[in-house]
């Protein structure tokens, strides 16, 4: 059996590698004052293919969160693949996406629990934008009853010094 290559993509995916440290803004619930909070994310590659991070950070009302989330490329797809879980709900994140013309934006599409009904389920997308080799930013949005994106969160990413 011979093994897949690296391709463009999962290169890409190596620049989120490294220690990370980020600041969090976001409402916890839509119309709320965004709060700020802060914690860091340690990413790691496996293999070639596939990078994992895990992350700890402040929760809204005191306590810690741990995150992890794991993104790859599938070549038959030519897709963007990944999770994202956290210790704060019950829901697997599943991703799938694409990088823009330009390959400083990935896109990640999925779906999770509404804000609005829990009982439904609501489109949403991370999108890691490359802001230069020392720092990304995360932005959360969710797809409204009126169709239109709903940016909640926002996160930086500062490499930790080497």
């Amino acid at each position: 059996m011979k093994f897949p290559e690296p391709q463009q993509e999962h290169e890409w995916l190596q620049q989120l590698v490294g220690d990370w440290a980020y600041e969090h803004t976001s409402a916890c619930e839509p119309g709320e004052t965004p709060q700020v909070f802060r914690g860091t994310q340690r990413t790691r590659s496996l293999g070639k293919l596939w990078i994992i991070g895990d992350g700890t950070g402040d929760m809204p009302g005191g306590g810690k969160a741990y995150t992890q989330i794991t993104l790859g490329f599938d070549p038959r797809r030519n897709r963007f693949v990944g999770t994202w879980i956290g210790s704060m709900m019950t829901h697997l994140w599943l991703y799938n996406g694409g990088l823009d013309g330009e390959r400083k934006v990935l896109t990640l599409d999925s779906e999770g629990p509404s804000f609005t009904d829990a009982n439904k389920l609501a489109k949403y997308q991370d999108i890691f934008t490359l802001v230069n080799k020392d720092h990304h930013a995360l932005t959360s949005r969710v797809l409204g009853d009126d169709g239109k994106w709903v940016e909640f969160m926002r996160a930086d990413y500062r490499r930790n010094s080497r």
